[in-house]
């Protein structure tokens, strides 16, 4: 397929005018590699490399060992498409994410591998989106959307038939493959069987606000680990007796990346998701 071809059908299928980010002005340091388009918006082509796409792979983060998997399977005309464009790790705070290998960028160029980004456009609301993907696999049925978010609305409401946070947290825990958190800070009965859900990291006062006015008191998100910048928001649901369960940013963004290859597949693309790691400090 031509990649402007994708570039333009990506485009017309997830990004909205009403949305915006912020990543360019925080990777000076790849700035070279970069698009004029990613630089001014912060979404869509980040490292403009080809003009045949004969296979995408997809990630959560653009990893160096993500990277390696790409070019150890001989790609060629190929993209990586994430949905970060820069690599999560909450043990380097403040500096909590970090920018793509230099050394392996100059590879992916050599090799026309192109790298793409849908940020804040796979957080919002949708078929392929990172909340509404994660609700599905709880067996949470979506309601509404919430979470007003860099113009997207990132986080849904659903039902569930689960009775209790205890039978929520096995079920989280069966689905990402990990332990998760359980923040107990209200009835372990889970109110008229409504959850709030927001992947990746959701733990805000902001979220929790619109948790609480809609009367729900479990919460599921990605990071929930107790540090300054998750206090208030620790403090807000502890108030408001809203439990909060967590399962790491990686886990919770993961089935998206995931359900992303069937869109690709759809446009006749062979596709391949690349497994990463969670990182198990953000509970």
């Amino acid at each position: 397929m031509k990649a402007k071809e994708l570039y333009a059908r990506l485009e017309k299928d997830f990004i909205r005018p009403e949305l915006s980010d912020d990543w360019a002005e925080y990777m000076n340091e790849v700035k070279d590699f970069l698009s004029d388009n990613f630089k001014k918006r912060s979404m869509g082509l980040v490292c403009d490399n080809s003009e045949q796409i004969n296979k995408v792979y997809t990630a959560v983060f653009p990893t160096k060992e993500v990277m390696k998997y790409v070019l150890n399977q001989k790609a060629e005309n190929a993209m990586l498409f994430v949905h970060h464009p820069s690599i999560w790790d909450i043990t380097n705070t403040p500096e909590v994410f970090q920018q793509m290998d230099k050394g392996l960028l100059k590879k992916f160029k050599a090799r026309r591998i192109s790298v793409y980004n849908l940020h804040v456009p796979l957080d919002n609301y949708g078929e392929y989106s990172t909340s509404l993907t994660l609700a599905k696999g709880l067996g949470i049925n979506p309601t509404k959307p919430f979470g007003q978010y860099f113009g997207a609305l990132c986080g849904i409401f659903g039902k569930t038939k689960l009775k209790t946070t205890r039978e929520l947290s096995n079920n989280f825990k069966k689905l990402v493959g990990h332990k998760v958190s359980l923040y107990q800070y209200g009835s372990p009965e889970i109110k008229r069987g409504v959850i709030a859900v927001v992947a990746g990291g959701g733990n805000d006062v902001e979220m929790l606000q619109e948790v609480a006015k809609e009367g729900i008191n479990t919460f599921v998100t990605g990071i929930t680990a107790l540090s300054p910048h998750s206090q208030k928001a620790h403090e807000f649901a502890k108030k408001n007796k809203i439990n909060i369960l967590g399962g790491t940013h990686y886990s919770t963004e993961r089935f998206a990346c995931i359900s992303m290859c069937n869109y690709f597949r759809k446009l006749g693309l062979e596709s391949q998701f690349i497994e990463g790691k969670p990182g198990l400090e953000d509970l």
